[in-house]
Parts: C-alpha cells; structure tokens; sequence
C-alpha cells in the first residue's frame, strides 16, 4: 500500500493506521519509529486485545463507545474484530446496544463521523456533502432522526443508526467502507429535553414541516445525484409523514430505498417463509394482524400482498388478508382518521378497541408488533392465538429490547411450546416443557446488506419492491432442518455473512434478468460477489 501521510498524521487516519502492526521497515520508512511500542503485532493479536479490553467492561453501552473510538481510529482492526464473532458484536454495534447510545449520543461525543447537513444550510448542501473526501460514494444512509428504533425523535442523536447502519453493511455483507457516507438531515427537534440540554449539538428550533422541508429534501437529493452517480441513497427512521410520501417521490427516478419500510417487511416476509416451513401451510392461507398501522405495519403488510400475488391471489384479495391496528384501534372502514397509505387495509368490520377481541374475530395465523410500546403482546392475546391456532405466529419485532411486545419466554410459556417466535430484538435460547426453542431475531441484518452488496455488484439503477421477495425467499432458503426443529426460522448470525452473500447473489441475479444493471453479467454471479467482498486485512 502507498501510504498517503507519515507519522502522526498517519495514525490518526483511520482507513491508514494499522497501529502495532506496521512493520519495523515501515517504520522507518514513514517516520513512526519511536512513536509505537517496538513489538510488531500481527493483526489476530490487535483483535485479541481488543477483546480482552471489552472483557473489562461492565456494561454495553461501554463496549459501544470502546468499539466506536476503535473504528476512528483504525477501521481495518474495528472490522476485524466485528467480523470475528458477529453474534456477539452486531448487537453492541447496532440493536439493542446502539439505542442507549443514540439516546446520550451529544453526551458521549467523540470524532466526528459522516457528514451533517442543517436545513439552515440550504442552498448550499452540495458544497457541504463535497466536503466529504471520499469521492466515489456508493451507498448513503440518511435520517433525519425524528423516529429513531422505538425511541422517538433524537434529532442529531440519531447519527448512530446511519453509522451503526453502515458498519453493517461491511461486517454483514463485505461492503468496503470507503463506499459509504453516514447523513444527518438536521431540520430541528421536536424533543424539549434536546431543546434544553446545553448539551445537544444539533438545531435548537423546532422541526421544520411541508414544503420546506421537502425542498430540502430534493436539495439533498439533487447533491447526491450530481457528485455521487453510482450512489444508492438509503432513507432510515423518518416519521410516517415523510417516509412514504419521501419514498414514493424517488422510487422510481433514483437508486433508492427505505430500510424501515421495505428491509423490515422484508426480513418480515422472510420469517414468514420461515415459519411457514414449520407450519407446513401456504402463504395464501394466512391472516395477519398487526400491533402497529405505520410505515413498517403497512410496508410489511404490502409486501406480504405482493408476495401473496406471486402464488396466485389478486391484489385485493391479498391485502383483506393483512388486518391493522393502532391506538385507536382497529383500522375499519368507518374510522374518519384514516391515512392514505392505510387505506388499502382498512376493511369492513365492526369498531373495537381491544385487540384480543380483534385476535377472537379476525382468526389471524399470525401477530406481528411493530408498535414501538412493550408488552402489548398479553398473556390472553398469546392464550387467544394459541386456542385458534396449532402454531401460532408470534412476532414482536419492535427494537430495542426495552420496546418488544413480548419476550421468548412469555411466548413459549403462554402459548405451552406452540409459538413460531421471531422478535426484532434478540433473546436468550429458552428452555420450556424439556424442549430448547432458539428465538430467531427478525433483523434487517438479513436484508438491506444483502441489498446493499447486490446494488454494488450490478450497479443497479433502482432498488424493486420484487428484490425484496428475492431477499426474503433467499434468506428463508438458507434455514436448516435442524434449526427449523428448534424453532429458529432465519439462518443463525454466527453464519451471516455467508448467508447475506448468497441472499445477494439472488439480489443480483434478478437485477440481471430484468435489465436493472448496468455493468455486464459475470458468468459467476455468486464467485463474482465474493470477489468483491471486503476482507479486513493490513494491506
């Protein structure tokens, strides 16, 4: 490697620094001698360290900030480590962990990471994102952070998704990080302990809404186009009122996507095919309700209906098959306060506000939470599926931990051993009746890298809903008999980034036969993506 800088300048580059482990000769070379420790590390020993100084800590959240400083300070030994043992280090680096740590993010702020954009700056956004040094982006997280996991609005807080989001993208799915540009669209908070901690670092107004936050939003969007073509702009935890009519605008015209909306109904739709190998049922023969009528509820519920059109059912007989509720219940044709992107799950039946009343007269197959509020999923709910169902489907995919509908052990226990369980969040294997269930954790890990490694591999120029049933029936593939009799319905994260190679191997393959890409087809689409991939090594 040609280094670009010398001495310290050269350690505090973190795409550059390789710490104990230059060589005694680049040393010399590059003015380090004496500046390091004399003994030359091999890269195994830098990640056994870093381990053993995780070991010391008490609590996650300090784990978090350990591995946060050690990624700006040397990203090659940060991936390293991640991708050494991905069960433990995904949830520190992302759910649950990185929802404590958005939530205190202006308090424990370190190095600044990606770029921040003020709406205050409008007009000038290109010149901001061109300060970036990287000129050859190829995938950009952006949040706004108004609804950050099941937390609320965060306001700059939420930067950490969109880094946390992107880290993700490399330990999951090889893509190389020089590739990748973390955004904060900072239009203010709404969230008065910000306003008033000396502390924030964001705008100190309140949100700004309707056509100027739109304008803003194009700006970003007409930036991105012009410095960054090849780039594909990932949208990450909107509000409702801008997520889908933000996604509608650019679907069809950029390369684009939301992972809250179309990720989510994807690893949804991927425990679906799971549980349904279980089951032993059809996709057509299920009813689902929802704890949760927002952009998730509504983003999984559509792709289910897309799915379901695949195997036969109109549109619309699809869609009667996909129930909401929402804190003012069920959402019914006679409701006034009705939302546009609700409306084609809105059916005929009469008002209730209670949902196992829903449960006792909708007959669903399957509950799925992505309400944002704990412990919705009640013992008589789970009693109820149970009673209607031999295998109930019991999702609870609302993040982090803290905000889940229910916990495996309440699942199992409540439904006496019956519930095919998949939660948002992970939980502990749990032992009920003599028999071991491993919860699986239904988390877009599975997906938007894959989606992310396929866009890079054909250069895609857009991101399809189809590609997200190509993900979902991909990933459901991969689980083994012998997971399936433990209950476990997505393939297990020790195993994640093979398995997201070859969900994108699929993700490409389509985007091939339908004229999506614009580089030439290899003849080996999965070789090809694994040549590609990113290997954290000193080179």
């Amino acid at each position: 490697m040609t280094f670009q800088h010398t001495g310290i300048a050269l350690l505090h580059n973190p795409n550059l620094n390789r710490g104990s482990a230059f060589t005694n000769q680049e040393r010399r070379d590059k003015g380090l001698e004496g500046l390091l420790p004399v003994a030359v590390d091999t890269l195994a020993i830098q990640v056994a360290r870093i381990h053993v100084q995780l070991n010391t800590l008490d609590n996650d959240l300090q784990k978090y900030l350990l591995l946060s400083d050690l990624q700006a300070r040397n990203q090659t030994l940060f991936f390293a480590v991640i991708m050494s043992d991905p069960v433990t280090f995904i949830p520190l680096v992302y759910t649950p962990t990185v929802g404590e740590a958005c939530q205190r993010f202006d308090h424990f702020f370190r190095a600044a990471r990606g770029v921040y954009l003020p709406i205050t700056a409008k007009g000038r956004l290109k010149r901001l994102l061109a300060n970036w040094p990287y000129k050859d982006v190829r995938f950009i997280v952006a949040t706004d952070g108004e609804r950050i996991l099941g937390l609320g609005d965060l306001g700059v807080n939420g930067m950490g998704i969109p880094v946390g989001k992107l880290a993700l993208y490399t330990a999951v799915a090889g893509v190389p990080p020089e590739l990748t540009l973390s955004v904060t669209l900072d239009v203010g908070t709404n969230n008065q302990l910000y306003l008033d901690d000396p502390l924030y670092l964001g705008l100190r107004q309140h949100r700004v809404r309707g056509a100027e936050y739109d304008a803003f939003i194009d700006e970003f969007v007409q930036a991105v186009q012009d410095l960054y073509p090849n780039c594909c702009l990932q949208w990450e935890d909107l509000a409702n009122i801008n997520a889908v009519p933000i996604l509608e605008r650019y679907k069809n015209k950029i390369c684009t996507y939301n992972d809250d909306i179309q990720g989510t109904a994807a690893v949804a739709l991927a425990g679906i095919y799971g549980a349904l190998r279980i089951s032993g049922q059809k996709l057509t023969e299920q009813r689902f309700l929802f704890m949760g009528a927002g952009s998730a509820g509504t983003g999984i519920a559509e792709l289910i209906s897309e799915a379901m059109v695949l195997e036969g059912l109109a549109i619309e007989q699809a869609r009667a098959r996909c129930w909401l509720f929402d804190v003012n219940g069920l959402l019914q044709t006679s409701r006034t306060d009705i939302a546009d992107f609700q409306r084609p799950f809105t059916h005929v039946h009469p008002p209730t506000k209670s949902f196992v009343k829903a449960v006792e007269s909708i007959r669903p197959t399957a509950i799925i939470g992505v309400s944002t509020v704990p412990k919705l999923f009640s013992q008589q709910i789970i009693e109820a599926m149970s009673r209607i169902n031999r295998r109930p489907i019991i999702f609870p995919y609302t993040n982090p931990t803290s905000r889940s509908e229910c916990t495996a052990e309440e699942a199992y226990r409540w439904s006496n051993g019956k519930a095919i369980f998949a939660s948002g969040s992970p939980f502990a294997p749990v032992s009920f009746n003599g028999q071991k269930f491993v919860p699986g954790q239904g988390n877009n890990i599975y997906i938007f890298p894959a989606i992310g490694m396929a866009v890079l591999a054909t250069e895609a120029t857009r991101v399809t809903q189809a590609m997200f049933i190509v993900a979902a029936r991909a990933v459901a593939e991969q689980v083994t008999p012998e997971s399936l009799a433990m209950g476990l319905i997505y393939p297990p994260q020790s195993q994640i980034l093979d398995a997201s190679l070859k969900t994108a191997a699929k993700i490409a393959e389509y985007a091939y036969d339908h004229g999506l890409a614009r580089v030439a087809r290899p003849n080996d689409i999965e070789a090809h993506i694994r040549a590609l991939a990113y290997k954290p090594a000193y080179r």
